[in-house]
């Protein structure tokens, strides 16, 4: 008796003459000393013979599992058997016994021996062209908390599919690009890679399933790297996605941009009609078709990282991300579109968040391009390696309440002169946002921001190079007026904060607004080296005239110049226009150590 192994004795028989009787299989079980084994069944069932001449057939399965259709479970106490024809009934019956055997069946319980189902024998075809959605439907409700798997063979599944089971591939699945396949008991990166056989195609579906299925809150890459071949364009596999506001989370891994034509930037030419006041619109674009939403415009009068944001084929018209200040006109503009790794233009969606993740843009591509709509985006310890052009581009308003977290930006213009970098890590449009703890190296700016109410804390900007009397680009540019932001704790390395109106389609200062003011800057580090003596830390410049500063505090913080002393620390850039001092209110300078700088500053001023 051998586990696993299971053992079907029959026989046929039939009545000769005299009485008739039943006949059964019988055992005897038996341990290693050879003694019988008490306590165990050692009888099959009996069948009554009940003519002469009749053929009856018996037959038992004996073996060591308690399984279904076992008719002798003997467990492990019995080392052999013997096994025979017991006949029950009045003696003096003659009966004829013929076909005695003890086969092997144990392969007729390999199905309930194993914990998995096979999609073949539930009537998968795997042929690429016949539909198998039903029956993998169907592998699905027999696995019974067991694995379904799908063995070699090209498996087309079309129609939204959701399997319960866990799922393991040797073979790989085909969809239609709108048809849904959610692994519910499954649902990490690899094992999308796997039954798509592709891994840009895998984390399409599996970010269309996350967005897709009130199931899933998070999508693991565990730790692998996903090697890319185009940009996931998020509103082409889950098109119509609006208001989505449940949480989800893309999390652990890395995504890399392989080299290839995909990544080519699109780049038109188009002359438009600006009006200021519809400070949102360019009207009359040429070749309107071509230029694609989530283009960067380009011109005289526009502003840093503005965008298209919309667009009216039949009308001719552009929707922008801001304003442009250049005035009312036609004017010839450039529109650029960049690649992004995750572009989830087109989409209005909330409470997304990426997590540990690795974007290896390595100057193939950009990072990640945020929805048109939504709020509360959120990136923690992520790391941006290289990005092309940009790192973090905001069309809309989904960069409302953004956070950006303990993650490092590595620029693709590391080794290029100041003058000449062109990458930007961050830009938003909206307000409150929060950006903590993060690294930035050698952009060209960081940081462009529109919008109020913003936490910049606990960074580290550097923007230097090994020029000597170098230029230093801003750092940080902020775009709003009154601004009300808290610059704090900051490591500023060899760059600068501006600050602009460019983003007003009316720059010149009119009377029934705000003019600057509402920022703090205070407990930083603000260093340079190697600089011109005519840089500033702090650049205010207004884009019209008017202006004049009511708000401003730059406490506590700590100024140093190595290797050539600075001017000042704060300036005023007038190659558009000028402030008008006389309406300053509410400037406060104290409490700063300056280091290498000519001209202090101090307000209130104490002697």
């Amino acid at each position: 008796m051998i586990p696993g192994v299971y053992l079907r004795v029959s026989a046929r028989v039939k009545a000769v003459a005299g009485a008739l009787a039943s006949a059964r299989i019988g055992a005897w079980a038996g341990n290693a000393a050879r003694n019988h084994v008490s306590g165990l069944v050692e009888v099959g069932p009996a069948v009554p013979m009940t003519a002469y001449g009749d053929i009856i057939e018996v037959s038992a399965i004996i073996g060591v599992g308690a399984r279904s259709g076992v008719d002798m479970s003997w467990g492990t106490a019995p080392s052999f058997g013997h096994f025979g024809i017991d006949l029950v009934g009045s003696n003096g019956g003659a009966f004829r016994i013929e076909s005695l055997r003890i086969e092997d069946v144990a392969a007729a319980f390999v199905p309930s021996l194993l914990d998995w189902v096979d999609v073949r024998d539930f009537g998968a075809r795997g042929d690429g062209v016949t539909n198998d959605r039903a029956a993998f439907i169907a592998a699905d409700r027999a696995a019974n908390g067991g694995q379904v798997v799908v063995p070699e063979g090209n498996f087309l599944i079309s129609g939204d599919i959701s399997i319960d089971s866990p799922i393991r591939f040797k073979g790989r699945i085909t969809t239609p690009t709108a048809t849904r396949v959610a692994f519910m008991q499954s649902f990490d990166y690899p094992t999308y890679a796997k039954a798509f056989g592709d891994e840009t195609l895998g984390l399409k579906k599996a970010i269309q399933a996350l967005l897709g299925y009130t199931d899933h809150v998070a999508l693991d890459l565990c730790g692998r790297r996903v090697d890319l071949d185009e940009p996931i364009m998020v509103d082409e596999i889950a098109p119509g996605l609006g208001g989505f506001a449940n949480r989800r989370v893309i999390q652990n891994g890395s995504i890399l941009a392989k080299p290839g034509a995909a990544w080519n930037k699109g780049s038109w030419t188009s002359s438009g009609t600006y009006d200021p006041s519809k400070p949102l619109i360019l009207s009359n674009v040429g070749n309107v078709a071509a230029i694609e939403i989530g283009s960067r415009v380009i011109g005289n009068g526009v502003g840093r990282e503005a965008y298209v944001a919309g667009r009216n084929i039949a009308q001719k018209t552009l929707t922008l991300s801001q304003p442009l200040y250049g005035g009312a006109g036609t004017r010839n503009y450039t529109f650029e579109r960049y690649r992004y790794l995750l572009d989830f233009t087109g989409t209005e969606i909330s409470k997304l968040q990426l997590s540990n993740i690795d974007f290896a843009c390595d100057g193939v591509a950009s990072a990640v391009m945020l929805p048109a709509k939504g709020e509360l985006i959120q990136f923690r310890d992520c790391h941006f390696t290289k990005p092309r052009d940009r790192a973090i581009t905001s069309v809309g308003r989904a960069c409302q309440g953004m956070q950006v977290d303990g993650c490092e930006f590595l620029s693709s213009d590391l080794d290029l002169p100041v003058a000449q970098r062109s990458t930007i890590g961050i830009n938003v449009n909206a307000n409150d946002v929060k950006i903590r703890g993060n690294r930035f190296v050698r952009f060209a700016h960081f940081m462009v921001a529109n919008g109020g109410g913003h936490m910049i804390s606990n960074n580290h900007w550097f923007q230097g190079d090994g020029s000597g009397q170098g230029l230093r680009n801003a750092g940080l540019v902020l775009t709003l007026t009154n601004i009300q932001t808290t610059v704090s704790d900051n490591y500023v390395d060899n760059a600068s904060i501006e600050w602009t109106n460019e983003h007003s389609a009316t720059p010149d200062f009119r009377g029934n607004e705000y003019s600057f003011g509402g920022l703090t800057v205070t407990g930083n580090t603000f260093l340079c080296s190697d600089t011109a003596s005519w840089f500033t830390w702090i650049t205010v410049k207004p884009y019209g005239t008017g202006h004049f500063i009511q708000g401003l505090m730059v406490v506590g913080n700590v100024f140093k110049a190595l290797y050539g002393d600075v001017d000042r620390i704060v300036r005023v850039d007038t190659s558009i226009a000028d402030l008008d001092y006389n309406r300053m209110r509410n400037l406060q300078f104290e409490a700063n150590t300056f280091n290498g700088i000519s001209t202090y500053v101090a307000n209130p001023l104490m002697v």
